[in-house]
């Protein structure tokens, strides 16, 4: 019963958001202040799944500039984890099929977020060398899950190399960002669902690094250990809440 109420709620939630995006955005579409704007909304979700969210390093994107944000994508659920993490002016790159998602498709497009065809390799390509323009242009940073797919409990899945050759073409930094395990760790009929913890690490400089891959590499190494301890610290935290039963004679 939790769970549909819950479920219930965030639909209507994600609905209203939606028909009033539509209503806020209607005099500057896709402009990428929007994004900001309604994921400090979107934020808010964790309260109805029951989730507390802690958001850590945010200070690492001070005068840093526009950057390349990238962060692992483990299920439907980084909807409710990470939105507290996005920066002002930055938008989300995500496939082009998310358009045709009832209300969220919507919502996604006319805030400013990219939409890439991932099946077209040829667009693909043009597209990572536009959004490097607009980075540098249109004073933009932009977030990308580098897996390219939900890891479902399978870890942290390999990096594909777009988002670091975006970065290397546009000349920025990239910018990891980490959110501890969520896989079975989230159920929407438990009343409290614990805490999930997102860090963001300090920006890497992209000049460093001989190509796209290695790049890529070296980032998938620092989040993998970063994810790890994030996982020791809130399995610290869930048994500090477990009460010890007395010893019996």
């Amino acid at each position: 019963m939790l769970s549909f109420i819950r479920l219930f709620t965030a639909a209507i939630f994600i609905i209203f958001m939606t028909l009033f995006a539509l209503v806020y955005c209607i005099f500057t579409p896709r402009n990428p202040k929007h994004v900001y704007f309604f994921c400090r909304w979107f934020n808010q979700i964790q309260k109805i799944v029951g989730l507390r969210v802690e958001t850590r390093g945010v200070e690492n994107a001070d005068n840093v500039g526009n950057s390349v944000y990238i962060s692992n994508h483990q299920s439907v659920f980084d909807f409710v984890t990470d939105p507290g993490m996005l920066r002002p002016r930055t938008v989300t790159v995500g496939k082009k099929s998310l358009l045709w998602v009832p209300f969220f498709g919507q919502l996604y497009w006319i805030t400013g977020n990219i939409l890439l065809d991932r099946e077209n390799k040829s667009k693909a390509r043009n597209t990572i060398q536009q959004v490097a323009e607009a980075i540098r242009n249109r004073n933009l940073s932009v977030w990308m899950y580098p897996e390219g797919t939900r890891s479902k409990g399978r870890g942290l899945l390999p990096f594909k190399t777009g988002a670091f050759r975006m970065a290397i073409e546009a000349g920025v930094p990239i910018v990891p960002m980490c959110t501890s395990t969520t896989h079975n760790k989230i159920d929407l009929n438990r009343r409290d669902n614990g805490i999930a913890i997102t860090e963001m690490l300090a920006p890497i400089d992209v000049t460093q690094f001989k190509n796209a891959r290695e790049l890529a590499d070296h980032c998938h190494t620092l989040m993998a250990e970063k994810i790890a301890e994030l996982d020791v610290e809130v399995e610290r935290f869930a048994m500090s809440k477990v009460e010890v039963p007395a010893k019996t004679n």
